[in-house]
């Protein structure tokens, strides 16, 4: 998704690639007083979803963006958002549907992923906002999962499309999630729903415990483009991503087939290391970074752009929100966006 490289503008502001990011997502950047990014998106709404199409994102960097109200009034905007459920990292709700990012100690490494890969639905755009950024590291990469796939393995890849991933959770107070976090919810009878809906198996285990299991298209055709694309989170649920002192301390204390959270073919074999040890070196090849700035906003399109997490020190507090970019025609909101 690479559109021509030259410059523009959009209600005066200058639009280009973004070059520390070699162009995957591209720069508006006032070079005069800085207007409300809000007003500006509303007011220049067409010309934005027309480039928006044709690249991977946008980093509007610059603007007047006051603080997590002003970011959430941005969403409203741009987005049609939707709630964090079914989660699989611990977030804070900060506003209506807006999240702190994953909430994962400072010295550790997010890799690279697509937000929600591991379910049936996901959203497609995601929009973040730095509210602090770390005194030392704390990026968010970002990869072009169009140039991800192409580093993979032809029979790798269609040996994942054609078995899929199947995503295996056990969730238990103090270790992982609880399930009332995961889904938002006490009422046993909500979750069941929830998983009738999303077609995930689960099992209620004495208590206060729970089993899912949920099988889901590890590759999937990007809407617009009609790129076929990696897009799952194998290679973050498979026990391997641990490190050796936690992934042993698990295994003797649950054993594989009880682990907080692991991954595995659909039709129930194991995914061979080489295989998920080509997927992380494709993701690493692919990284691109840039460091943030107080008031960065950045808009990505999920299916097109991974995004993960470098180490960081001191405070940083970037804010997440996710969900359908909102149409600007008669269109039903998401499905030309």
């Amino acid at each position: 998704m690479r559109a021509s490289t030259s410059p523009h503008r959009i209600g005066g502001v200058p639009v280009a690639p973004f070059a520390a990011l070699d162009g995957l997502v591209w720069l508006a950047e006032p070079d005069g007083p800085p207007p409300a990014l809000t007003a500006w998106w509303r007011a220049d709404r067409h010309q934005l979803d027309g480039l928006l199409r044709r690249i991977g994102g946008l980093l509007c960097r610059g603007f007047e963006l006051p603080g997590a109200a002003g970011f959430a009034g941005f969403v409203d905007e741009a987005l049609v958002s939707s709630a964090y459920v079914h989660r699989s990292t611990p977030r804070t709700e900060v506003g209506d549907r807006v999240y702190t990012a994953t909430e994962y100690p400072a010295a550790r490494t997010i890799p690279l992923h697509g937000e929600n890969s591991y379910q049936d639905r996901w959203p497609r755009w995601l929009a973040f906002y730095c509210d602090q950024p770390a005194a030392a590291g704390g990026e968010t990469p970002l990869a072009a999962v169009a140039e991800v796939t192409r580093l993979l393995p032809d029979e790798l890849v269609e040996t994942f499309a054609h078995k899929r991933v199947t995503y295996r959770r056990h969730y238990r107070d103090g270790v992982d999630l609880p399930w009332h976090t995961v889904f938002g919810t006490r009422d046993r009878g909500e979750v069941e729903a929830y998983c009738r809906r999303h077609g995930i198996a689960w099992t209620w285990i004495g208590d206060d415990q729970l089993r899912t299991e949920q099988t889901c298209d590890a590759v999937v055709r990007h809407p617009v483009t009609g790129e076929r694309l990696w897009f799952n989170q194998a290679h973050l649920f498979h026990v391997s991503s641990l490190d050796d002192a936690t992934r042993s301390a698990l295994l003797e204390m649950y054993g594989e087939d009880a682990l907080p959270r692991h991954a595995c073919f659909g039709d129930g074999s194991p995914i061979a290391p080489d295989m998920l040890a080509c997927i992380r070196d494709a993701y690493a090849r692919c990284a691109r970074s840039f460091a943030w700035q107080r008031g960065d906003a950045l808009l990505i399109d999920n299916l097109a752009v991974a995004h993960g997490r470098n180490p960081f020190r001191g405070e940083r507090r970037v804010l997440v929100a996710m969900g359908d970019r909102r149409a600007v025609s008669a269109a039903r909101p998401g499905v030309a966006a």
